[in-house]
């Protein structure tokens, strides 16, 4: 994949960030518990790997079950909008307003409605991945190449058969850039879906951190966040290479 093949052109900048990182805070004498050394940081990922994997797996299982629940809510939803117009008049303009209540806001009445239990921290990560989904597809949906679309009509194809062997398989492409931008909000949504109450996770560890000072763990956290949502996005990136083959034989260099 040319993706792969571009993707030394990062490690040598983050080699590079990481390298001048490290020289800084040794020149200039900064106290580690003020910004510790990468090096610093990679030694106590490697010695306390074996508390820190435990919550590490508690927020890859939430971050993919929230992301499945978001992505069939949202592609549903995008379909069902699509599908009725007069849905997607008076519907679209509530799921835009939806997406400016703060999440750090409705958390606690998440709390409140529905205790500490899983259940409200699922409704979080839900509620930032469905929106991009739901976006993407309907806009997808509706680049639908009119020509094609009046062919298929002419040959005699019902509404049905239209959007199934036509629409829907036209927006795949912009479908998985939503799925994209949701998988690497899901993380992000389950470490704050852990500030909740959750008894473990990457969002519990980073708070545990923060408050006792230690911030090369902190450190740890915001690096396994970033490595987290880099792996979902390339996991989507890669299926979408599987299923989009016609959009990849056609030229697409990424």
């Amino acid at each position: 994949m040319a993706f792969l093949s571009k993707s030394w052109r990062t490690l040598v900048a983050l080699l590079l960030l990481f390298i001048t990182w490290e020289t800084m805070v040794r020149l200039l004498e900064i106290p580690q518990w003020l910004l510790p050394s990468p090096l610093k940081i990679f030694q106590e990922a490697a010695l306390n790997w074996s508390d820190f994997s435990v919550h590490l797996l508690s927020t890859l299982r939430l971050s993919l079950s929230g992301f499945a629940i978001g992505t069939a809510i949202g592609l549903l939803t995008a379909i069902i909008l699509f599908l009725v117009p007069f849905l997607k008049d008076s519907l679209y303009p509530l799921l835009i307003l939806s997406q400016n209540i703060p999440t750090i806001v409705l958390a606690p009445l998440l709390v409140i409605w529905f205790g500490f239990g899983a259940l409200p921290k699922l409704i979080v990560i839900t509620l930032v991945c469905f929106f991009p989904v739901t976006v993407a597809s309907l806009d997808g949906f509706k680049q639908t190449p009119a020509e094609l679309r009046h062919y298929l009509s002419m040959a005699g194809a019902n509404k049905n058969q239209l959007f199934w062997k036509l629409e829907f398989p036209s927006a795949l492409p912009a479908i998985f850039s939503g799925l994209k931008i949701s998988a690497t909000y899901s993380v992000m949504g389950a470490v704050i879906s852990e500030w909740l109450g959750a008894k473990e996770g990457i969002g519990v560890y980073m708070t545990l951190a923060s408050s006792s000072f230690r911030t090369d763990r902190v450190f740890v956290a915001i690096f396994a966040i970033m490595i987290l949502s880099l792996l979902f996005f390339a996991c989507i990136m890669i299926i979408e290479r599987f299923v989009v083959r016609w959009k990849t034989k056609g030229g697409d260099s990424r």
